[in-house]
């Protein structure tokens, strides 16, 4: 079982903490963070995109000029996409892009992903987080006890509005709980902070 450092909200280490291997501990399988990180964003793009084909394209519908003597090419509209104002050959759709992969395939690629952070030492887990008062002031506080300066992923157990409206403001921390956490998030965000109720939490539901 991996042992990370458990620390406070002052930054001071308080012990150690036992991680179990099924989650943490796992050997990172980069085909799987591939897939699921693909598939994630898939599943962002809106897919609104739309242009018109010629078919669309307002116009066109006489004859340019007769077919002979003229000693031009022929051309039967003024809509056709060679030419300027005509419309798009193959025009983008809405359409929707998302798709699925099998539930074993997303939980080994999180689970790699949280043992990536364990092996990178990346990871910081703290006995509690529980801020006085609703202020970013208090949140930047805490990271600057754990010297966090990069992008963190901040991971609590369940709702906690104090929490919330402490990180909100944060432009380089996100806020997730046990049951947001996805693949994406924890690969974008280089530190991982999370606490130990949410970290057994994680071990309890994918473990």
């Amino acid at each position: 079982m991996p042992k990370v450092a458990l620390y406070n909200m002052e930054g001071a280490s308080v012990g150690e903490i036992e991680l179990k291997d099924e989650v943490f501990g796992v050997e990172v399988n980069k085909d799987a963070l591939y897939q699921v990180t693909k598939m994630q964003l898939a599943n962002k793009r809106q897919g609104t995109q739309s242009t018109l084909t010629r078919a669309e394209v307002r116009g066109g519908g006489a004859k340019p000029w007769r077919q002979k003597g003229t000693g031009r090419a022929r051309h039967g509209s003024s809509r056709s996409p060679i030419w300027t104002k005509g419309g798009v050959t193959f025009a983008p759709k809405p359409r929707d892009y998302s798709y699925t992969l099998p539930k074993k395939l997303r939980r080994l690629a999180l689970k790699s992903a949280l043992s990536s952070k364990v092996q990178e030492n990346n990871i910081i887990v703290m006995d509690s987080l529980a801020l006085s008062e609703a202020k970013t002031s208090e949140m930047v506080k805490v990271l600057k006890n754990l010297k966090v300066e990069d992008k963190a992923l901040l991971v609590i157990p369940s709702k906690d509005v104090t929490v919330e409206r402490a990180a909100r403001n944060l432009p380089n921390v996100k806020l997730a709980f046990v049951n947001t956490i996805n693949v994406l998030d924890i690969l974008n965000y280089k530190r991982f902070i999370i606490t130990q109720d949410a970290a057994r939490l994680v071990e309890e539901v994918y473990g």
